[in-house]
């Protein structure tokens, strides 16, 4: 499995920026996770297999929306209300499992893009 993410940019506060991931394979629960400079990888937010649970970071509920369109092999996250704190490079990644909220779960990751929120 392949993972590709695209979309990522410069964007001002407040902003909205929407990062796409392209899968090769069949990867079955999907996710975006992020990592700061000089920080861990932190997971955003995870889609099952069907698209039908979606799970979300707190710092990112109400302003994040996580989707998918299994036809196409996409995965998408739609990102409001951009802050200078959400700036991080992102990642899109894989699990074999159906449904999955923890980083251990994800077993395919793909190059990461980055987002930068300026003030």
């Amino acid at each position: 499995v392949q993972l590709v993410e695209a979309g990522g940019g410069l964007v001002q506060a407040g902003g909205s920026l929407r990062l796409s991931c392209a899968a090769s394979g069949r990867p079955s629960a999907m996710g975006w996770f992020r990592q700061a400079p000089g920080k861990e990888r932190d997971i955003v937010s995870t889609i099952s297999w069907t698209g039908g649970s979606t799970y979300y970071a707190d710092f990112v509920k109400g302003r994040f929306i996580i989707s998918r369109d299994n036809a196409k092999k996409m995965v998408y996250l739609q990102m409001n209300s951009l802050k200078p704190e959400d700036t991080a490079v992102y990642y899109c990644a894989g699990s074999t499992a159906g449904w999955a909220t923890k980083i251990q779960a994800f077993n395919y990751w793909g190059q990461g893009t980055q987002v930068t929120v300026s003030t």
